[in-house]
């Protein structure tokens, strides 16, 4: 029986990873939550199963020495709790983003290596069947040379009107950091992690500051500091191209947009449901197509890192992959800032 203990008693603690251990107690005792806030600890453990709550890391690891621990603190304090957590022997799976910075990921990553414990990210929509499918489709050679992939995590009016999303000095920025974040992940991972060249991108605040209310609830405008979007051009290496579009606010038709279309020299593809497509004389030729997307991504990412921990060789978002990812958001951001293209 592995000991699990998660650090940080919000609504993905809740509804993710409390959610799926419960699922799990025949592995796995239920042993601790923390959260800074005593009585939100302590109901969040009654109402979810824990036998105990605690206001400090330190102490709980100290005490309670589990085996295996949720992250799911705001962004800022994920690389301290991450390696506090490592350091006392836990595999640990992390919300996204991994970190706040492209240098944390890179230790983090160091430091599960050196001490041979797995550290995962959930970057859930990787472990649909959708990309699964789609996946399978480019490794076989069906889309042929994918030269251009487009990646869309959008919201109309979807800022968030809880937790910390709108505090920059928390979350380390906006929809790119929230939700951007994991269409890159789903492009990267189907496109195999490809060697980047070049990050050009664009950033807005233009909405969030006037607006308070939207399809998430409300927020302060006053203390909106971070981006209503971000659209960036990543060039590999091998010459292709991967955009993306990413928004909390923006005056676009739909309510929200979270995909990835890839094109290739032989066919297309679209991720969720997944969809491989072809022309041929002008007429569209559908080569694989599931009618509605997977849902269960979250089930399957826990499920992926409760059997990793158990010792099972199953795949999950590694340290190694959070790192790239971390330090392609850094190139984001930072390219968007400086007005200029970033080389990596």
């Amino acid at each position: 029986m592995k000991k699990v203990a998660i650090i940080g008693a919000g609504q993905v603690a809740e509804k993710v990873h409390a959610a799926y251990y419960l699922t799990r107690t025949a592995d796995l005792e239920l042993v601790a939550v923390v959260d800074p806030d005593e009585k939100r600890g302590a109901d969040f453990a009654t109402q979810n199963g824990f036998a105990r709550s605690y206001v400090d890391a330190g102490t709980m690891f100290a005490t309670e020495k589990p085996d295996l621990v949720s992250i799911c603190t705001p962004n800022r304090f994920h690389f301290d709790n991450v390696m506090m957590a490592l350091r006392h022997g836990a595999a640990v799976m992390c919300e996204k983003p991994p970190a706040m910075t492209a240098n944390e990921a890179k230790m983090m990553r160091d430091f599960a290596a050196e001490k041979g414990l797995t550290l995962a990210y959930d970057f859930h929509h990787r472990f649909a069947t959708d990309m699964t499918e789609v996946k399978r489709a480019y490794a076989d050679g069906m889309l042929g040379e994918v030269y251009v992939t487009k990646a869309k995590a959008l919201r109309r009016s979807g800022v968030p009107g809880w937790g910390s999303f709108t505090n920059k000095a928390l979350q380390g920025g906006g929809p790119l950091i929230d939700i951007g974040i994991h269409m890159l992940d789903a492009a990267m991972y189907v496109l195999d992690f490809p060697k980047v060249k070049k990050v050009t991108a664009k950033m807005f605040q233009k909405i969030g500051t006037k607006k308070s209310e939207g399809t998430f609830g409300t927020w302060d405008p006053a203390k909106y500091d971070v981006e209503d979007a971000v659209f960036a051009f990543i060039e590999f290496e091998n010459g292709g191209l991967l955009e993306l579009e990413t928004s909390f606010v923006l005056q676009m038709k739909d309510k929200a947009v979270l995909n990835v279309e890839f094109f290739g020299d032989e066919a297309g593809a679209t991720l969720f449901p997944a969809e491989v497509y072809t022309d041929r004389a002008g007429e569209l030729v559908t080569l694989l197509k599931r009618d509605v997307a997977d849902e269960e991504r979250h089930v399957k990412s826990m499920e992926a890192f409760v059997n990793r921990a158990l010792g099972a060789d199953v795949m999950v978002a590694d340290a190694e992959q959070g790192y790239q990812i971390q330090r392609l958001i850094e190139a984001i951001y930072e390219s968007a800032e400086k007005g200029e293209s970033v080389y990596l």
